[in-house]
């Protein structure tokens, strides 16, 4: 136990053989479980995990892959049958640093219900790092924070995460995205509970692992499940539990834009040499009315980020 909160790491693995026995060997002692999901690997993922011979593994093989997610998704509902309080997810590949668990758990011990690692936060994160990918950080991140809700967090692809059980009760797990969007989309269904979250700044361990992501593939769809989420977001938390400025801004500000492109382009094509000040006040007042709007909706939704812990200190075990 950590702080007499009961820990369970979970560990998502795909063709990790040479790795998952480091993970288990290096895991400290105040973690209690360590369950394991064998993602349907090619090679002997789980016979590797079985003879670290460590008394607090529990091994699941998925006979169909299902991404990461979908590992991380269902480690976290075996150990929440096995009791744990606190899940922290550990990859498989042991490129997330055990020695950094208590920098993680203690937020969420202290009132978070969810903690993330920051590979990112100095300047040196960056040194060594392709240009294009210090570019696709920030826009991702960027992109994340508005579709979340998150303003204050960064990295959102870091899968070094630690989360209340209490917190995985009341997450649709179902209805949460299974594989490379795994991250983004747990920080949308995050938001829309009003969970707080904390970034903790951990360095990256970098090994000789070789990804097998396709961006042609992946970028796509990322994109589509950011857009959306936004848009589900904005749905439940701003208008069915509770109608705020939030979505009458959005909503008028949207309107008000799409109102003065359409006044824009019937004015020039009416219009016999130069238009008048009317007709082009007509285009210009709505269109700047609604990106006035549009500016004070992202301000409030800014302000409303669950980023101060709000949730009760965990109490011990008897």
């Amino acid at each position: 136990m950590y702080r007499g909160v009961r820990i369970a790491a979970v560990v998502p693995a795909y063709k990790e053989e040479n790795h998952i026995a480091q993970v288990i060997e290096t895991m400290p002692d105040f973690v209690d479980d360590i369950v394991i999901v064998d993602d349907c690997s090619p090679d002997d993922t789980s016979g590797a995990a079985l003879r670290a011979d460590d008394g607090r593994v529990t091994l699941i093989r998925h006979e169909v892959n299902q991404g990461v997610g979908g590992a991380v998704l269902t480690a976290h509902k075996a150990a929440m049958e096995l009791g744990s309080d606190i899940n922290v997810v550990m990859a498989g590949d042991a490129q997330m640093d055990p020695e950094y668990l208590p920098q993680l758990l203690d937020p969420v011990v202290d009132g978070y219900g969810f903690a993330k690692a920051n590979r990112f936060f100095s300047g040196e994160s960056f040194a060594g790092m392709p240009g294009y990918r210090i570019f696709g950080n920030i826009v991702l991140s960027f992109m994340t924070k508005l579709a979340s809700g998150y303003w204050h967090i960064f990295d959102p692809q870091n899968g070094y995460t630690a989360i209340r059980t209490e917190v995985l009760r009341r997450l649709p797990m179902n209805k949460v995205a299974a594989r490379y969007s795994f991250e983004n989309d747990l920080l949308i269904h995050l938001n829309i509970l009003d969970v707080p979250i904390v970034d903790v700044p951990i360095p990256a361990v970098y090994g000789n692992e070789v990804s097998s992501i396709k961006l042609r593939k992946v970028i796509p769809e990322l994109l589509a499940m950011l857009f959306g989420g936004f848009w589900r977001r904005v749905w439940w938390k701003y208008m069915v539990w509770s109608f705020s400025a939030v979505a009458l801004l959005l909503i008028a500000g949207i309107a008000l834009i799409v109102m003065g492109l359409v006044a824009g382009i019937w004015v020039l094509a009416a219009s016999v040499g130069s238009p008048t000040a009317g007709s082009v006040m007509l285009a210009v007042v709505p269109f700047v009315l609604g990106v006035q709007m549009l500016l004070v909706s992202l301000q409030l939704d800014i302000q409303a980020s669950p980023n101060r812990p709000t949730m009760h200190p965990m109490k011990e075990r008897s």
